[in-house]
């Protein structure tokens, strides 16, 4: 490797992160062409696990909840193992293969920024990602209707989870933002722990489980909003006993917005820009390798 490659390695540091990126860009708009079907499956399946997982953690909340004299201790404890919990949800959708909408926000916006997908397949990539994560959340919503799964502290737990979600729409501006703000936060989170798993550096199974599992911890434990978990407890809440429709696409149209900043703007289109090798924005890099090929 010459010094020059060396440098411009350092310099660009993420050029095997945007590479595998573009590469899993290419498999998924191939998908959706003539293989739509398999990749709304695909996404349907991370709408079913995210549902699952989801379940398992209102549980424990739940289960804690309902314990002792010291609820509000014990309900720490239980949001916390809880949270840990639902963390292995990215893990089995990631080894799963399965599509997640929030994740592929990062994708297709590399992608577009490098000029690979055109906006209508930025758009379709999106939505058909989308629709399956719907189809399968709901088939686990149907499906827990017809059980007692969902049933008192569990469904306690939900509806408090619920009516904090939703709440946010009733407060204004002010509120507003805060959603807002943790949904950036959130896909943020999460697309920096796929960044780490496609970045190179990562090489066994455990360290990018490991990544996935705080990232999520993280963004579970500390309330922040993800678009598809949100739209599979609005489904799951909406069969048991019902849900305000309004202020739950309300919520889902803010934490959509935030969810694509955060991982699309500032993880996917903020790694497309420093990674640039096309010199838009360092003129200074084009001298250099000029007087080096002379």
């Amino acid at each position: 490797m010459s010094s020059q490659e060396f440098d411009t390695n350092k310099l660009f540091p993420g050029k095997f992160f945007i590479s595998t990126a573009l590469e899993v860009l290419e498999s998924k708009e191939r998908m959706t062409g003539r293989l739509r079907r398999r990749f709304i499956q695909r996404a349907a399946m991370a709408g079913i696990i995210i549902g699952i997982f989801y379940l398992i953690n209102y549980t424990i909340v739940g289960a804690f909840d309902s314990m002792g004299d010291t609820p509000d201790q014990l309900h720490v404890i239980g949001k916390m193992i809880g949270a840990a919990t639902f963390g292995w949800a990215l893990v089995f959708i990631y080894y799963t293969k399965s599509e997640l909408l929030t994740s592929n926000m990062m994708i297709v916006s590399i992608g577009i920024y490098y000029r690979r997908i055109t906006a209508m397949k930025f758009v379709r990539i999106l939505g058909f990602c989308y629709l399956g994560n719907i189809i399968g959340g709901l088939l686990i919503a149907v499906l827990l209707w017809g059980t007692t799964l969902i049933h008192g502290s569990v469904l306690e737990a939900m509806n408090h989870s619920v009516d904090v979600k939703l709440g946010y729409l009733s407060e204004g501006v002010t509120g507003w933002l805060d959603l807002f703000i943790r949904a950036i936060l959130c896909n943020l989170m999460i697309n920096i722990a796929m960044l780490l798993v496609y970045n190179g550096y990562l090489k066994e199974d455990i360290a990018k489980c490991l990544a996935m599992i705080v990232s999520v911890f993280v963004f579970a434990f500390l309330d922040f909003e993800h678009s598809v978990a949100n739209t599979v407890l609005f489904m799951m809440v909406g069969l048991e006993e019902g849900i305000a429709v309004g202020p739950a696409l309300g919520n889902l149209g803010i934490v959509l917005l935030g969810n694509f900043v955060g991982g699309g703007i500032l993880i996917g289109f903020y790694y497309a820009w420093v990674n640039d090798e096309r010199d838009t924005h360092l003129p200074s890099l084009r001298r250099h390798r000029d007087s080096g090929r002379g």
